[in-house]
């Protein structure tokens, strides 16, 4: 069957899309239109778009992603990065040689948008790519092991039974002690769960965060129905954690962002309190699953995989693909992020 590529996202995005990825197993927010939009509309972030549709006209393949800077100017040059979460999604119902086609397809017109303009391109996996593992290695993109936990959330009874018990104990605690999940109203709410988020990531995970207009954005999106929404805790009248879910209509809801002020109010566990949030909406809103997006690489100490894991969720390895496009800029960054966290 022959394939056409399409590039005019803005002509592509009015339906095709959304109807592409409804009826795909592996559709999800993060390929969606109202992501793109969402993209856009934050300044620091590019979005670029691929499809590909058969003769007919149907959409059968999309890859969506974003450059990302931390700086401007020439300093950008330095920072600058393509993150792919979640793509690209293929029609399940063809067979793998047209799959891997399509794959090709997407990936040789992404990478020659993006190998100019960003030092790597970073493919983070949350299905299975093994059947396309060919076409990443063709196209220079090497697989990197990494965990996952994702959550069963078609039944509440059989869930409950796999969580730890010490996490069920800090959710009946947290609730009885006086703390509330809360969906924001205001702006000002969702702006006090970023300053926590802030200095979480400023004193442990030492990792480039979004500014607030990112965050912000967000909550614009959610608040017309749009891409997903914010779980937060209030505890005596004031927001101490919370959490930002995308979500998959009909499917599942993800971990992007998550925080809390966890130790400093005796029987109030905020983090705990704001991931059982998010699990319980799919389990009360029939979601499939409900996934953390990402436990770290096997061989790195990574402290809250053992957090992750007293969810319930089942340790899955679908990895990540890298295609550096700029190696001694590839290096000279990633020497820098050690210094950063060496002297932060």
């Amino acid at each position: 069957m022959n394939y056409s590529l399409i590039r005019d996202p803005e002509a592509t995005i009015q339906g095709k899309l959304d109807d592409f990825l409804s009826r795909t197993c592996h559709g999800n927010v993060f390929q969606s239109r109202d992501m793109f939009m969402f993209y856009k509309g934050y300044e620091k972030w590019w979005p670029l778009f691929v499809g590909v549709e058969d003769e007919k006209g149907r959409m059968c393949g999309v890859l969506l992603g974003t450059i990302q800077r931390e700086k401007t100017g020439i300093l950008g040059l330095f920072t600058a990065r393509c993150v792919v979460i979640a793509g690209p999604v293929i029609d399940g119902d063809l067979g793998v040689q047209e799959r891997q086609k399509i794959a090709g397809l997407l990936l040789d017109q992404f990478v020659s948008q993006v190998k100019k303009s960003a030092i790597y391109i970073q493919v983070r996996n949350l299905f299975s790519q093994a059947d396309l593992a060919s076409v990443f290695r063709s196209r220079k993109f090497h697989y990197l092991d990494h965990l996952n936990y994702i959550v069963d959330t078609a039944d509440r009874q059989s869930l409950e039974k796999k969580i730890s018990g010490s996490k069920k104990r800090q959710v009946r605690q947290s609730l009885k002690n006086g703390a509330r999940i809360i969906e924001p109203e205001r702006v000002e709410q969702v702006q006090v769960f970023y300053s926590i988020l802030k200095e979480l990531y400023k004193k442990k995970v030492k990792k480039p965060l979004p500014d607030w207009s990112f965050f912000r954005e967000f909550f614009n999106h959610s608040m017309a129905g749009r891409l997903g929404k914010y779980f937060l805790i209030e505890y005596q009248q004031e927001i101490v954690g919370g959490i930002m879910c995308p979500i998959t209509p009909g499917k599942g809801i993800y971990e992007w962002y998550i925080c809390g002020r966890d130790g400093e109010f005796k029987g109030i566990y905020p983090s705990v309190l704001a991931t059982w949030a998010a699990i319980d909406y799919a389990l009360e809103n029939n979601l499939e699953f409900f996934d953390f997006m990402g436990a770290g690489a096997p061989d790195k100490d990574y402290g809250v995989r053992e957090f992750k894991s007293k969810f319930g969720g089942e340790l899955v390895r679908h990895g990540r693909y890298l295609r550096v496009n700029r190696p001694w800029l590839y290096a000279l960054g990633k020497f820098g992020i050690k210094l950063m966290e060496k002297f932060s």
